[in-house]
C-alpha cells in the first residue's frame, strides 16, 4: 500500500458525526473533506446510519464521494470490539431495526454508568448529558461514553476527555458498565446482509493481538484498519503483516470525532487516508466473504 503521506487526495474511511458521538453535523465532515482535498470520506457513526443521507447530499454539493458506513459495537473475550461496515444499504429495514436494538442496549448501559458515577458522589444526570449537546436529540441518534465524558469535564470532575475515560469510563474504571453485545461474527453477517463490506476497526486499541488473530480467523472479515490515529509505526507494521497473512484489504481512518475542549479526538479528518483503489476493493467485496 502507498505511504499515507504520499496520498495527496485519498479517502478518510473513519469519521463520526453528531449522529453518534462526533461534534459536527454530517455536512461539516464533508465540507472539511473537501477543504482537505479528499476525494471521498466515510461516515461511520456508532450503531447508526442516521447521518448518511445528509452527508450524501453534502457530497453532491461539494463534489466529494461519501461512503455510507457504520461502526458496530461488539464484544468477544470480554473486550469491546468495533466492526466497520462500508457501502451498507442505509435504508435496509432489517439492518435499521438491528441497529436500533443495539442503541437501546447502549441507552440501558448509559443509565448504569450514570448510576455508578452517582455512587462515587459525582452528581451527574442523563438530562445534563443530553442538555450538553445544546441541540435537540434526534430519535435515531446514539448517546455514548464520550458525551458523558464531556459532561464530566464541563463539571470539573476530569481535566479532559482522556482523563475522564482513564479515571471513570474506560473498561476496568470504577464507573464502567458492561453492555450486552453481539459478537464480531454476527456484526459481519449483518453488514454483509445489508450489502456492505466488514472491516476490523483499530486493532491496536484492544491490547491483545492474540484476540485480534482469533477474530480474524473466525469473523469472516474483508479488511483491517491498519492505519489509525492511535496506531504507531510498530502497530502498522504488525497489522500489515496480518493483513497479508489473512489476505485482507488494508484500510486507514482518522477516527475523527471533532474537537472537544480544544482537543481533536482521535485524529484530524484526513490525517489517515487510503487511495481510490482501496475503495474499489471494498466495493467489489460488498455482501460477500
Amino acid at each position: 500500500m502507498k505511504s499515507i503521506n504520499a496520498i495527496q487526495k485519498g479517502c478518510d474511511l473513519h469519521t463520526h458525526t453528531q449522529a453518534s458521538d462526533g461534534m459536527n453535523e454530517p455536512t461539516e465532515n464533508v465540507r472539511l473533506a473537501y477543504e482537505k482535498g479528499l476525494f471521498a470520506v466515510a461516515i461511520t457513526d456508532h450503531d447508526t446510519v442516521s447521518g448518511v443521507q445528509e452527508a450524501m447530499e453534502a457530497g453532491v454539493k461539494y463534489g466529494v464521494k461519501v461512503i455510507p458506513g457504520v461502526e458496530i459495537s461488539t464484544m468477544t473475550g470480554g473486550i469491546d470490539i468495533h466492526i466497520l461496515g462500508y457501502f451498507v444499504d442505509a435504508n435496509n429495514p432489517e439492518f435499521l431495526n438491528r441497529l436500533a436494538n443495539l442503541r437501546n442496549t447502549r441507552n440501558e448501559r448509559n443509565g448504569k454508568i450514570i448510576a455508578n458515577l452517582q455512587k462515587l458522589w459525582i452528581p451527574i444526570t442523563m438530562e445534563e448529558v443530553i442538555s450538553g449537546l445544546e441541540r435537540e436529540l434526534k430519535p435515531d441518534e446514539s448517546i455514548g461514553r464520550p458525551h458523558i465524558a464531556d459532561t464530566l469535564v464541563r463539571k470539573g470532575f476530569a481535566t479532559d476527555m482522556r482523563d475522564a475515560f482513564d479515571r471513570y469510563l474506560a473498561q476496568g474504571a470504577p464507573a464502567y458498565a458492561p453492555q450486552p453485545r453481539i459478537s464480531p461474527q454476527e456484526a459481519c453477517q449483518w453488514i454483509r446482509e445489508a450489502g456492505g463490506t466488514a472491516v476490523l476497526a483499530h486493532p491496536g486499541l484492544y491490547g491483545d493481538d492474540k484476540l485480534v488473530r482469533s477474530i480474524l480467523e473466525q469473523a469472516q472479515l474483508s479488511g483491517i484498519e491498519v492505519f489509525h490515529s492511535d496506531h504507531n509505526q510498530e502497530d502498522e507494521l504488525r497489522y500489515l503483516t496480518l493483513a497479508e497473512e489473512f489476505k485482507l484489504i488494508v484500510t486507514a481512518g482518522s477516527d475523527y470525532h471533532g474537537e472537544r475542549q480544544g482537543v481533536v479526538f482521535h485524529g484530524d479528518l484526513g490525517d489517515k487516508r487510503v487511495p481510490e483503489e482501496v475503495l474499489e476493493q471494498l466495493e467489489s467485496a460488498r455482501g460477500r466473504f
